[in-house]
């Protein structure tokens, strides 16, 4: 039966019907669901469209401000190909995608609230999907796409936290792996419909059907306003706790260090969207039987495989917890990296058998696999880690902060993707295995003095604590 708690003085519905969660949980996990379909969905496509279509000649000259943004870019960084540019570009986007959400947390922080900053994220986000089904729009679309996500990203992210209580660390962590869940549901779908759609009807069906998923997310977003909490907007005047303590400007510091070691395995992580995409199309042999595979699936794959573990993990940490070995959080971290980090070798042992022929297509499988479950190992964790720890008044602008994780790892993404074509595919798998590699190491080096420090004497009042 429903109960009612008490958030910060709000009252939330506590309805713990959601696999032992509170139902809150589903509606945002749904929300992220349907918002993660339309995204992969659409970034399955992006890099292949601008590489095979939009930057040959006859098209690139219709997109409005590329010859700008062209420009600038080969100033940085030299004369650049169709698939060097592609790659860039795609760097550019997926980094400032996790970049803008800092900036999505300050306005809910101090002003309109997490509930409407989401849903004018939501908003943004469809207008940007409907705006890549014409060329001449193809810039503006990857603006409204960024700023949209910007406004919702960290802001739902924190919501998960809220639902909680404040002692509630174990479940709170669980419930992001399960809200992680909902994200690799909707990623594993969106590639394999908008894949499918592309590749029969064309780029625009498979890039429209992204916008109308966008919708569903915004009105499942909506159905759940009861069971969500919404962090009242200070209107920009500091509440009088706002000032940080020394100890909670120690924690901040803490966490952006924790931030720069997840850097290195999602790197790996990213490339396989980027790159990763452009190699399959070129020296994988997808036929089959029934056809070609098309090559939007492949990012589906590790999707899957990070459903597939996730009750997995969730079980394995909990039968370690009650035997009290299960490891810190820093620990899940590394395994992550060093997971991802096999997976790079997979594609460069893949490329290597092949030599100048095609690699079959069952190494990539399990190369894309095997990254789908470092993801969960490593993702949801950090999420958690900044969540519990982050200062109450600044909690959705750190939540933000988390992902520029994805924002660093994305321009590292797109600086040596440029290098693809200057590299045998052997060399350049091996380039990327070593970024996670040195990851796991540093991890290795570090994370149990990291973790000490985390958890020292003296800390600040959590989230969800009386006031």
């Amino acid at each position: 039966m429903a109960t009612l708690i008490q958030h910060d003085g709000q009252h939330l519905i506590d309805d713990r019907t959601f696999f032992g969660h509170p139902r809150g949980l589903a509606y945002l996990a749904f929300t992220e669901m349907w918002e993660r379909f339309s995204y992969y969905g659409m970034s399955s496509l992006v890099v292949l469209f601008m590489v095979q279509e939009l930057l040959l000649p006859g098209h690139i000259e219709n997109v409005v401000g590329m010859a700008p943004v062209r420009g600038a870019l080969e100033n940085l960084f030299g004369p650049l190909s169709p698939q060097a540019l592609a790659s860039q570009l795609f760097g550019l986007y997926g980094g400032l995608v996790y970049l803008t959400p800092i900036l999505g947390g300050l306005i809910a922080d101090r002003w309109l609230g997490a509930k409407r900053t989401v849903v004018i994220g939501v908003l943004l986000m469809t207008a940007g999907h409907f705006a890549m089904v014409f060329e001449q729009s193809f810039l503006l679309a990857l603006l409204l796409l960024i700023l949209g996500s910007g406004c919702l990203k960290g802001n739902i992210a924190a919501q998960v936290r809220h639902l909680y209580g404040s002692t509630d660390e174990s479940r709170a962590t669980h419930g992001y792996v399960v809200f992680s869940t909902g994200i690799n549901i909707g990623a594993t779908a969106g590639p394999l419909a908008c894949g499918l759609l592309a590749q029969i009807f064309g780029w625009h069906i498979g890039f429209g059907t992204a916008g109308v998923l966008m919708l569903v997310a915004c009105a499942v977003y909506l159905a759940g306003q009861n069971y969500l909490p919404d962090e009242k907007p200070r209107g920009g005047v500091r509440l009088p706790n706002a000032p940080l303590t020394t100890d909670e400007r120690r924690i901040v510091i803490l966490l952006v260090m924790v931030m720069t070691l997840t850097v290195f395995p999602a790197f790996g992580y990213l490339q396989n969207s980027n790159v990763g995409m452009v190699w399959i199309a070129e020296n994988v042999d997808l036929a089959t039987s029934l056809g070609d595979v098309p090559v939007a699936w492949f990012v589906s794959i590790d999707a899957f495989a990070s459903i597939f573990i996730a009750p997995v993990l969730i079980a394995f940490w909990r039968a370690q917890a009650k035997r009290g070995a299960e490891p810190e959080d820093l620990s899940k971290i590394g395994i992550g990296a060093g997971l991802v980090a096999l997976s790079q070798a997979m594609l460069a042992c893949a490329a290597y058998i092949s030599g100048d022929g095609k690699a079959g297509i069952g190494l990539p499988i399990i190369a894309y696999f095997s990254t789908g479950i470092a993801w969960m190992w490593f993702w949801p964790v950090m999420l958690a880690l900044v969540s519990r720890n982050a200062p109450k008044q600044i909690h959705a602008m750190m939540m933000g902060c988390a992902y520029l994780v994805v924002f660093v790892s994305s321009l590292s993404v797109g600086l040596l993707g440029s290098l693809y074509e200057k590299m045998t595919p052997t060399q350049f798998w091996l380039m990327s295995a070593a970024v996670p590699a040195t990851g796991a190491l540093l991890i290795a080096l570090f994370g149990p003095a990291l973790t000490r420090a985390l958890a020292g004497p003296a800390r600040f009042k959590p989230i969800g604590a009386p006031a």
